[in-house]
């Protein structure tokens, strides 16, 4: 299968690593040729790239050079359109989304899957400026790529069950755990961040009540609920990509 990243930054570039390394070859797309040096670096000699997972034992060496060779880091929009799936990944804009998957509907060959990484906007959105509705899907993934497990699957009423079986099959076949979720346009963060979002605002309530200092409250959460990171500490994770 073949898979096109649009957006070379943190997000896109792992996600690039993480299909490649899933045996996929991946066309990563930026418009910027600085972004794809530093993508190119994110997946070779970044925290969680592939000279990383090869040092602490999770892929052999072997493993990681057949990943790198699978992505091509490109210039072309249409080499990334040329895919199976595209999975969007530019930045968090409702306007500069919907112009992406217009351009990309009539770039992509006409049983291309048109995927969003986006955190929350509205897929029908999307969905609304392609004439391939059954076509487009939400694929959340969480950062980093490499590491977090999450695929946060969004329909539309229109999004085909073919549509959600290739991207299910594709998010298992990475490593992750699929979870297929309802678009919802009215209400920004699907499921996964309209729940993060409400312990964040409870989390700065106790804060501004004076109760305790943003470091205890992120060890308490730690310490009873096993966290891997408090909420201050997720919202500073989530802004600099773990880095």
């Amino acid at each position: 299968m073949k898979i096109g990243v649009l957006g070379a930054g943190v997000m896109g570039s792992g996600i690039a690593q993480v299909c490649a390394l899933a045996g996929d070859d991946v066309a990563c797309y930026d418009v910027a040729p600085a972004a794809l040096d530093e993508a190119r670096a994110h997946v070779t000699s970044g925290r969680f790239g592939l000279d990383n997972a090869v040092a602490r034992g999770k892929v052999t060496r072997v493993q990681a050079d057949a990943a790198l060779a699978r992505i091509t880091f490109t210039a072309s929009f249409e080499a990334a359109a040329a895919s199976n799936i595209v999975i969007e990944a530019v930045p968090e804009r409702l306007e500069l989304k919907v112009r992406v998957f217009r351009d990309l509907d009539r770039v992509a060959p006409p049983g291309t899957i048109l995927a969003s990484n986006t955190s929350g906007l509205p897929i029908a959105a999307f969905a609304a400026a392609t004439d391939r509705p059954d076509r487009v899907i939400g694929w959340h993934w969480a950062s980093p790529a490499p590491v977090m497990k999450l695929a946060e699957i969004v329909v539309t009423p229109e999004t085909s069950d073919a549509t959600i079986a290739t991207v299910v099959d594709t998010a298992t076949r990475c490593g992750k755990h699929p979870i297929v979720v309802k678009d919802n346009p009215m209400q920004w963060g699907f499921v996964a961040n309209r729940v993060y979002f409400a312990m964040v605002r409870e989390a700065q309530r106790v804060v501004d009540e004076g109760l305790a200092t943003r470091e205890q409250v992120d060890q308490l959460m730690t310490d009873c609920f096993r966290w891997p990171s408090g909420p201050f500490g997720m919202v500073a994770g989530a802004g600099s990509g773990w880095t």
